[in-house]
């Protein structure tokens, strides 16, 4: 973990499918397990291997933060070749961008594009914070800042409560919605009584991906399955947690309880339907 003026980060590398299935329990969790996610006045980050993606939480309470840019990216501001998608979970947030602010209330998003020299998150009400997920991937064009809430999304409902997965995914940052690089990202939220959420499981080569979960309630907890379809693994996630899914993995979860979850995807295909459906009868 290095620390800058308000930033934590880290750097992982990408893991080989056959390596990954040797890892014991500890080993897959220091591996694509992104945990403490909201620390106070803090920006924490995870720079991943894949597709060069970044995950992580901004938590300002009595303090300001301000996007920084770190060595690894080799860039004199953050987004100097990137795009980035936020979605807040807590509090009324102000995030101001090149000198124009922007409010997010709990669960809207706002995607910032390529080009955005001066990024700064703030809260409204230090007794309520905003809690902001943070995604970003490199950009090869620069496209104009777009705040998105849940009557803007591109939804869908999915599932049933018969197999317990009836949820809505509520598509935000997505192609039919805000025009992006490569960057996806929405939120899914789930009926009464519905705990599985992506299921069928799928893969899809174009795009790796990361889950965020949250409304997790004290003492429960979601089991997430990844890994080969043949050859699957599961890790147990808190609330406030997130998994890192490569390429060649499954993403899928069961809760204890309720719960809800933010994915965000990176990769060269922007096409959301673009995936490799693997039934439970062919899991192993």
């Amino acid at each position: 973990m290095k620390t800058l003026k308000n930033t934590k980060y880290e750097f992982r590398n990408a893991a080989h499918p056959s390596d990954a299935k040797e890892y014991d329990t500890g080993r897959l969790r220091d591996e694509f397990l992104i945990t403490k996610l909201f620390e106070k006045d803090t920006i924490s980050l995870v720079y991943t291997g894949y597709d060069r993606f970044i995950a992580g939480g901004i938590y300002p309470v009595n303090n300001n933060l301000v996007l920084e840019s770190f060595n690894e990216l080799k860039a004199d501001y953050f987004l100097e070749r990137r795009e980035a998608g936020i979605i807040n979970i807590g509090g009324s947030a102000v995030v101001s961008i090149d000198g124009q602010e922007y409010t997010l209330e709990r669960k809207e998003a706002l995607y910032i594009g390529r080009g955005a020299k001066e990024v700064i998150f703030s809260s409204r009400d230090k007794k309520n914070p905003p809690k902001i997920y943070f995604n970003s991937a490199p950009a090869h064009a620069n496209y104009p800042v777009k705040k998105v809430s849940l009557k803007d999304a591109d939804t869908a409902q999915m599932g049933s409560a018969a197999t317990s997965n009836a949820r809505k995914i509520n598509k935000l940052i997505v192609n039919s919605v805000v025009q992006t690089c490569q960057l996806q990202m929405g939120l899914t939220e789930f009926e009464e009584g519905s705990v599985w959420n992506t299921m069928p499981v799928h893969t899809h080569n174009r795009r790796m991906e990361v889950y965020f979960y949250f409304e997790v309630a004290e003492n429960q907890a979601v089991c997430h399955f990844m890994g080969d379809p043949k050859e699957t693994r599961h890790i147990w996630v808190g609330n406030e947690e997130a998994v890192i899914s490569p390429v060649w993995s499954i993403h899928a979860g069961v809760g204890t309880g309720k719960y809800a979850f933010i994915w965000g995807m990176a990769g060269e295909n922007l096409n959301y339907g673009d995936m490799d459906v693997v039934q439970p009868g062919e899991l192993r």
